[in-house]
């Protein structure tokens, strides 16, 4: 039964994409409205094209010079053949990805204020219609890269025995993730880089010194902090979970065959994922609002989508589960119903502590009535304390889906749940992301409404969805989190695997010693609980210097351009676009290179036990720290919309300077180094498993 059933991958693949080309279809048949409008849309559209046309050259350079190092260690015996070309194939789908993600993004932005012009679910239609366009764009071309790759291993290893050939095609396919999750570690980086470059300059410099509104047409960055949103929140989103999504499904494939479920253990994830796509776009349909603009109101409709999904999901999957590994094998179904519960509990927690309906947040707006140090303490505190509720979620779901898979019997078979829980929270990634994906457009749909001087109700529409937006891409950044600390949990018991079977294959002799009192995994323990810091230091860093350059070229704007402050000039938006791009292409390179070059050196050093607890030491402390950044910065960013909405004086008081200075600390921490930190732990452990017979056999201990 297994290899029919692995059919449904691709035909889930196709299914996705279809529906996807549908979606933007009836995105680009709308109106992009007045003519003013499409000019604004046009200009944000060719920032952003020539960002990414700047960035993939950059990119292709290094796969360039990693494709002739992979092949060179391939040559000597370190790698299969199949990896140099399994790491172009990674990196390109999840490149084109977020391309496409980005490209109906960009296209859908005036559509949504058009639409907004007209009625609230309307723009609400337009703007969730292209982030599903995203959803299904990552989960389709994820399902299609895996598809590819298994029919042409399954055909290459034709003549082994079926219990080899299964271990050979997981194998093999577990390396190509290492292409997917340098891309996204890239786009990550360098867009989260470019937006909040722009977005710090354009607050710091417009709102509070110059006290003009958010998004007014006379801010010469205004053009570049939409652009950022579309390169940062969607492109690098997109090539994120995309990597994620890959991830969890090839770690467990490879974790089946440990565990002795052969083919049938690798067609649940597969499967599993064909039916998450027929789940979202099902799920697609219930998102609907009325005209109120509440927060509970829009959040129940987009709720209402991911809701069915994850219910399909559950039922499905059980009869899966059952055909596929029998009836005895019952309490793997029951691993990816912890999986799922654990994705909508953080998604729920995350919202609680970051949106302004509830009291943390609402709490924290207060803060600000006493200066801008208050609101940054408050922040920060707030951020720590959201820790907690998640790392006891992932805690207790690692532990139910390890035991209940038959952990206890078998360790290979909890390690197996470990994995399947991971697919189990990312099956319903197609309308998952739809939901985070929307946000980026929403805010530009305000931004265009700003601009062009619509009727005020179009802009309270458009805000109305940007701050639902705000709290979908919180809780979106919460699920990416979650999902990342599982995925790279179920990479490093694919790694220890890996290297048991290489082990075992050239006779070496070698023994895993991951005792705590083993020097190497101390180290190793405390280099990877470093690395997190110093790579969010890298990149918040690399904010600072591109947002200086910003601020400048404000300033000298503002002071220079006759007439600009009175709107009878105007800006020079192409000049602030290409200091953000030059400034993310340049900064992004270290802390990118990091993530590669450090498990190869502790490697070295360390073997293979260091390289495990390096592993360890970076999940546990990225999976935490990556969660209070997030939820510091969704807090700040909502504690300011909450003011701005009437509350503590209003916009234009002292307590909404205050909040706006607290936003613009908040903004790197949730859209560059929290959300990049859930790439590095997952890249850390793919570049492990690609170079693990390379430290096996040339390491110092």
């Amino acid at each position: 039964m297994g290899n029919s059933l692995l059919l449904l991958a691709p035909i889930g693949s196709v299914l996705a994409l279809l529906f996807a080309a549908y979606l933007a279809y009836t995105v680009m048949k709308q109106s992009e409205g007045t003519e003013v409008m499409a000019k604004i849309a046009a200009a944000v559209r060719q920032g952003a094209n020539a960002y990414l046309k700047r960035q993939y050259t950059g990119v292709a350079m290094f796969f360039a010079v990693m494709v002739v190092i992979l092949t060179i260690l391939a040559f000597q015996g370190y790698l299969t053949m199949f990896v140099p070309f399994a790491f172009l194939t990674g990196g390109f789908f999840s490149g084109l990805s977020g391309f496409i993600g980005m490209k109906i993004a960009t296209s859908a932005n005036a559509r949504t204020a058009n639409a907004a012009r007209t009625s609230l679910n309307s723009g609400l239609r337009v703007a969730f219609s292209s982030g599903a366009v995203m959803g299904l764009v990552v989960v389709g071309l994820g399902l299609l890269d895996l598809s590819i790759w298994y029919y042409f291993l399954n055909w290459f290893f034709r003549a082994l025995p079926d219990a080899q050939k299964i271990q050979n095609i997981t194998s093999a396919m577990l390396t190509f993730g290492m292409g997917a999750s340098s891309m996204a570690l890239f786009a990550r980086v360098g867009g989260g880089i470019f937006t909040k470059a722009a977005d710090v300059g354009a607050d710091l410099v417009g709102k509070v010194e110059a006290g003009i509104p958010e998004d007014d047409p006379r801010n010469p960055a205004v053009i570049a902090d939409n652009v950022g949103d579309n390169v940062g929140d969607v492109a690098g989103m997109g090539a994120d979970l995309y990597e994620s999504y890959v991830g969890s499904i090839v770690s467990t494939s490879a974790l089946a065959v440990a565990a002795g479920l052969g083919i049938d253990g690798v067609t649940v994830p597969m499967t599993m994922a064909a039916i998450g796509v027929l789940a979202s776009i099902i799920g697609t349909f219930f998102v609907r609002s009325g005209e109120q603009a509440e927060q509970k109101v829009l959040l129940k409709a987009l709720r209402r989508g991911t809701y069915v999904s994850g219910i399909l999901i559950a039922v499905i999957s059980y009869f899966l589960i059952t055909a596929v590994l029998g009836p005895e094998k019952i309490g793997v179904y029951f691993a990816v119903l912890s999986g799922l519960l654990a994705g909508i509990l953080i998604g729920f927690f995350t919202e609680y502590y970051t949106s302004d309906t509830y009291k943390p947040t609402q709490r924290l707006s207060s803060t600000s009535l006493t200066g801008p140090a208050t609101i940054i303490i408050g922040g920060m505190s707030l951020g720590m304390l959201s820790t907690a509720i998640p790392v006891v979620i992932v805690g207790a779901a690692v532990l139910a889906s390890f035991y209940l898979a038959g952990g206890a019997a078998s360790f290979q078979m909890g390690l197996y749940g470990v994995g399947i829980s991971a697919v189990g929270m990312l099956s319903t990634l197609g309308i998952t992301l739809a939901t985070d994906a929307y946000g980026p457009v929403a805010d530009n749909a305000g931004g265009i409404a700003e601009m062009s001087h619509l009727d005020p109700i179009v802009r309270k529409r458009t805000d109305a969805l940007d701050s639902l937006g705000n709290t979908t891409a919180a809780t979106g950044k919460g699920f990416a989190i979650g999902s990342a600390a599982l995925t790279a949990l179920a990479l490093i018991a694919a790694y220890k695997e890996e290297i048991e079977l290489i082990v075992k294959k050239e006779n070496l002799n070698f023994v895993f010693d991951l005792s705590i009192m083993n020097p190497t995994v101390l180290v190793g323990l405390f280099i990877g609980g470093m690395l997190p810091f110093l790579f969010a230091a890298l990149t918040m860093e690399a904010v600072g210097r591109a947002a200086q350059s910003i601020v400048v070229e404000v300033r000298r704007q503002f002071r220079e351009i006759k007439g600009l402050m009175e709107g009878k000039a105007q800006a020079d938006y192409a000049t602030c676009v290409d200091i953000c791009t030059k400034g993310a292409q340049k900064e992004m390179i270290l802390p990118a290179l990091l993530a590669i070059i450090v498990p190869i050196a502790v490697g070295l050093v360390l073997g293979v036990n260091g390289v495990a607890g390096m592993l360890a030491g970076a999940t546990v402390s990225g999976f935490v720290l990556a969660i209070m950044m997030a939820n510091s910065g969704g807090a700040w960013d909502n504690a300011k919309k909450y003011i701005e909405a009437g509350n503590h004086g209003g916009k234009g008081s002292d307590s909404h300077k205050a909040a706006v200075v607290g936003d613009t600390v908040g903004d790197p921490f949730k859209d560059t180094s929290g959300p990049s930190i859930n790439i590095l732990i997952k890249l850390l452990s793919m570049v492990s498993i690609v170079f693990g017979s390379l430290i096996l056999h040339n390491s110092l201990f």
